[in-house]
């Protein structure tokens, strides 16, 4: 199942929407319309409006969506270029990794990580499919980078690398935006990494149960349509499994949180002539079986 929030230009209301074909349908909305006509839908399902209440119920909210889509024909389709998407969860934290494909740090000559390389994206950098990234005033080198992101399902304090997966809710998109030159310059990479509109993240969650092995998709990064990265999340360093494992250990995971697992080799910085994104560019972020996330860059006002 693929989730998303999303808002429509007759009202500004935050919509929990689910992806069936080409077209999305508003979940509160269905399952209203079913009451109408002598249905008895979960009660939560009529007034939800995001992802985090899916994500807090669970495997059984998943399942009342699916027995609510059985009959779309109460609801109204809603194409794909009819909303606004809005980011697909807002998690407490997003937790990120930095180097985690050799090639992508062997491209900026530095040795692989022996551990997880972790840092954070601020709440205020989250964005969505199709909003622009804004290049700041204060940087002139912001680069790109295609990532798988995790979302998590449930409180992961401790948890085995063995059982690991089973606290993952879904897959994701994300852009791991940086401003490089904030980035190398500052020693650390809070300010580089976490300006406004620097996390992109959409436009669906694709539910675990979906994706059969997730350390064997197809990822790649695109600038204005041309292949920038490619490459497979089965060259990971640290897969999904350890790095939700190793991270619990320390932080409490909770529901809804993001871990932005690395991007592979081919960003912006390291090519020769470098390529930095400039008005008017599209960045494309497209993970085998999860979608595709675009985001139009535009200047600071």
């Amino acid at each position: 199942m693929k989730l998303a929030q999303f808002k429509t230009n007759e009202s500004a209301e935050q919509r929990l929407g689910v992806l069936l074909g080409d077209v999305v349908y508003d979940v509160a909305k269905l399952a209203r319309a079913l009451k109408e006509s002598g249905g008895g839908p979960p009660s939560w399902l009529l007034q939800t409006k995001g992802t985090q209440d899916v994500i807090n119920r669970g495997e059984s909210a998943v399942r009342d969506i699916e027995a609510l889509l059985t009959d779309t024909q109460m609801g109204t389709a809603l194409p794909l270029d009819s909303i606004e998407f809005l980011p697909a969860v807002y998690p407490s934290k997003i937790l990120a990794i930095g180097r985690n494909y050799v090639d992508h740090a062997i491209e900026g000559g530095a040795a692989p990580p022996e551990a997880p390389l972790l840092f954070n994206k601020l709440p205020n950098s989250l964005s969505a499919h199709d909003a622009p990234i804004v290049l700041p005033s204060i940087s002139d080198k912001v680069d790109y980078e295609a990532e798988l992101a995790v979302v998590i399902g449930r409180r992961a304090k401790r948890v085995s690398e063995t059982d690991a997966l089973e606290y993952v809710f879904g897959y994701t998109l994300i852009d791991d935006v940086s401003a490089r030159d904030l980035q190398f310059g500052d020693g650390q990479w809070t300010r580089g990494k976490g300006l406004d509109t620097f996390a992109p993240l959409g436009p669906f969650i694709t539910t675990r149960d979906e994706i059969k092995d997730v350390q064997a998709l197809k990822i790649q990064g695109r600038l204005n349509g041309e292949v920038m990265q490619s490459s497979n999340t089965g060259k990971m360093i640290f897969k999904v499994a350890y790095l939700v494992s190793y991270l619990s250990q320390g932080i409490t995971l909770e529901p809804g949180d993001v871990i932005a697992t690395g991007t592979p080799d081919g960003v912006g910085v390291f090519r020769k002539p470098p390529v930095l994104l400039k008005a008017g560019d599209v960045f494309e972020v497209e993970i085998e079986g999860l979608g595709t996330l675009r985001n139009p860059v535009i200047a600071a006002e």
